[in-house]
């Protein structure tokens, strides 16, 4: 699967302590938007490489981070 992943542009990076951290610090301030771990790992990565995060759930627009959040639908 994830060559397939590879073959369309799509990269694979892994969770450092720094983004674990972010995570940690984003749980605070998005708890009442019910945002998973996985949610908020997402946004720490794009957090820490500057680059926008894309979402289908729209909730994510309105939590109020300082990165571009692009949602799909």
């Amino acid at each position: 699967m994830r060559q397939e992943f590879t073959e369309v542009g799509v990269s694979f990076e892994p969770f450092t302590p720094q983004q674990a951290e972010t995570a940690a610090w984003l749980w605070s301030h998005t708890r009442n938007h019910g945002l998973s771990l996985a949610d908020r790992a997402c946004l720490a990565l794009a957090m820490d490489k500057g680059l926008p995060v894309i979402t289908a759930d729209r909730a994510w627009v309105r939590l109020n981070l300082d990165i571009e959040i692009r949602v799909l639908r």
